[in-house]
């Protein structure tokens, strides 16, 4: 499989994309003429320099207004072309693209357009060059893949072909299975984006919202299926164009776009048997069934801080570590470590973030095929030494680089609590609050970080994503999306923060990058529940009045079930299936950290983010004032 990807796509001068794009592990490139224009470099020395970099110049584009031209334009374009493919002989590559015609004075006709391919053929083949013809989506006379095969085949030159690109197919509807009766060898060359769905002008949502596979709302597999079914067994590219991307680091997003062609052929290949790209082997997308633990980095004094919150919440120490200073807290299937050691990873990750979430254990069905599957999409493995009556347990680094590790039931991992810990008992009795299993994990990051997490997870695990919502802050929009596997058993919600000022700002500036701000505890009864937590000492965060006098015009609630919302500081919210969702909030723990309990009733598949903005506005309040010291 060899892959390239546009220099368009990326941001940085020439130089520092094709580094950024080299250390990604693509194959080859495509030159913007933009960036070869605005190199202080000539076009030899150019070539030589991708090539210095392990790449080879898969294409040079884009060439414009070619096809049906009248005189003297029609000459013009082809003196124009010669001079490229002069140019293309110094960078050393033998293919161009050709997109649509575009100006009011190009004329229609398919014909005409054929004639000036097979001229340009001729042309072309004495340079050794080919040409590849796209259809842009909002060209003058030809803007359907369709209609530019049929300019290609009626050119019958063996050094014109077609190009396809994702976007211009599924950004105006055009079935992609038409493309299947292409024959493979006529497509010259394959480039791929995806977009979420904007009804907006064509060109302006090519220019600026295109992304990387996996990431938006078009059906790249189905049309990257087609693709395949032909035979078609060449370069498969990138072509991305994004405000985000643009002012973005070079190097995560060329990252990013490596794993998502990665990705979407490793599907394409389950799905499509047969076809002659040469896929990597890897295990499928990897189910999960639950969370094992949530560990968190401390220090001992607030390791004992955190270990009286989570008494008050119904939780009990139940084990400490054999070799270690590491205690584990546990309720229902809930598994909450700390760990206090003055050495190795976790201790690393407190020095740099303060009390954090450091680590999350997952149980999936093989832990061993998870990590060869994310290594295999260009994550990072997580090694440390072993210590004492501890076992090997696979792991990957995540957000923040924070770490993931994966507990399966076919070896020793499934006892890992009975092997690494000796049981102790907690002499603090607490009235059990009946929480079941951890609902949510909710982890916040820059906007800009969105996407890299999302394709992150949907790419290593058996996920879907949800629509993005936009949760209100008094102080600015954050965006919010959630990864869930079909059960529910595993959900990680995603919170964008697009500045400082919002709380989830607050907590990024306060934690120095991203991180888990929340922990979302499951019970099946919100109001027993709160009752258990009252007797344990536990102080809910305090919800304004307002809010309960606005809940009851919007749902007509009974008086009784309303006074009791109101009484235990629950947040209510109802979905149009009748689906109810109970939310109750701890205090901030630190600098931005809560813990959050929710009932689910009916088949509600939310979060409450009708809730988001009066949730956020009493935490808000409890804010240490800025510039104050740290208690």
């Amino acid at each position: 499989m060899k892959t390239a990807i546009a220099t368009v796509s990326i941001s940085g001068d020439l130089a520092e994309k094709l580094a950024a794009i080299a250390a990604a592990g693509f194959d080859g490139v495509e030159i913007f003429e933009n960036d070869l224009l605005t190199f202080d470099a000539s076009p030899r020395e150019v070539g030589q320099m991708v090539r210095d970099h392990g790449l080879e110049i898969s294409l040079f584009q884009p060439f414009r207004d070619f096809e049906g031209m009248p005189e003297p334009q029609r000459a013009r374009a082809f003196e124009r072309a010669e001079r490229k493919f002069d140019l293309m002989g110094d960078l050393g590559t033998d293919l161009v693209l050709i997109c649509s015609n575009v100006s009011p004075l190009s004329l229609g006709g398919i014909d005409r357009a054929a004639d000036d391919f097979r001229e340009l053929g001729e042309r072309a083949a004495k340079h050794g060059i080919r040409v590849g013809y796209e259809a842009l989506a909002w060209g003058r006379h030809v803007s359907d893949h369709r209609d530019a095969w049929e300019i290609v085949r009626r050119a019958d030159h063996a050094n014109v072909g077609l190009i396809l690109d994702s976007f211009h197919t599924l950004a105006k509807k055009i079935d992609p299975e038409t493309i299947r009766s292409i024959p493979g060898d006529r497509i010259f060359f394959v480039q791929l984006a995806d977009a979420p769905k904007i009804d907006m002008d064509l060109l302006y949502w090519s220019r600026h919202f295109r992304n990387m596979p996996g990431e938006g709302d078009l059906d790249v597999t189905g049309f990257m299926r087609a693709v395949a079914a032909t035979g078609y067994d060449g370069v498969i590219s990138l072509e991305i164009f994004n405000d985000q991307f643009r002012g973005g680091s070079a190097k995560p997003i060329s990252v990013d776009g490596h794993r998502a062609l990665v990705y979407l052929m490793d599907k394409v290949k389950r799905q499509e048997p047969g076809i002659r790209i040469d896929v990597p082997d890897m295990p499928d997308r990897i189910a999960v069934s639950g969370i094992e633990f949530v560990e968190f980095a401390a220090s001992e004094q607030e390791a004992a801080d955190l270990g009286a919150l989570l008494h008050t919440l119904g939780f009990a120490r139940v084990g400490r570590h054999v070799s270690k200073k590491v205690d584990l807290w546990r309720q229902g299937e809930i598994n909450i470590v700390l760990n206090t050691e003055q050495a190795g990873f976790a201790h690393s990750s407190y020095v740099t973030h303060g009390t954090n979430v450091c680590d999350i254990g997952l149980k999936v069905a093989d832990a061993k095929a998870t990590v060869e599957r994310a290594r295999a999409l260009g994550a990072e493995p997580f090694e440390q030494q072993v210590g004492p009556a501890e076992l090997n347990i696979p792991a990957i680094r995540g957000l923040g680089g924070g770490v993931m590790h994966f507990i399966d039931g076919t070896s020793d991992l499934s006892r890992v609590w009975e092997i690494e810990f000796s049981p102790v008992s907690d002499d603090r009795k607490a009235e059990t609050a009946d929480l079941l299993r951890i609902d949510h994990i909710a982890e916040t990051m820059a906007f800009d970080e969105m996407l890299t997490w999302l394709l992150f997870y949907t790419s290593i695990f058996k996920t879907v994503k949800t629509p993005m919502v936009d949760v209100v802050d008094p102080a600015g929009l954050v965006r919010s999306q959630a990864i869930e596997n079909a059960d529910g058993s595993f959900r990680i919600t995603l919170n964008g923060a697009e500045n400082g000022k919002t709380l989830a700002g607050h907590f990024l500036s306060e934690n120095f990058g991203s991180a888990v701000q929340h922990l979302a505890f499951e019970t099946a009864d919100i109001f027993a529940t709160a009752d258990a937590l009252s007797v344990n000492g536990f102080k809910p965060l305090a919800i304004s009045p307002n809010y309960y006098d606005d809940l009851d015009a919007r749902f007509g609630l009974e008086d009784a079930f309303l006074d009791r919302l109101k009484s235990h500081g629950v947040l209510y919210d109802r979905d149009d299936k009748g689906g109810e969702y109970f939310q109750l909030y701890s205090p901030f723990f630190g600098e931005g950290f809560f813990f959050e309990i929710v009932e689910r009733r009916s088949g509600y598949s939310g979060y409450g983010a009708a809730n988001a903005q009066f949730r956020i506005a009493a935490q808000k309040r409890h804010l240490r004032a800025k510039g104050m010291p740290r208690g």
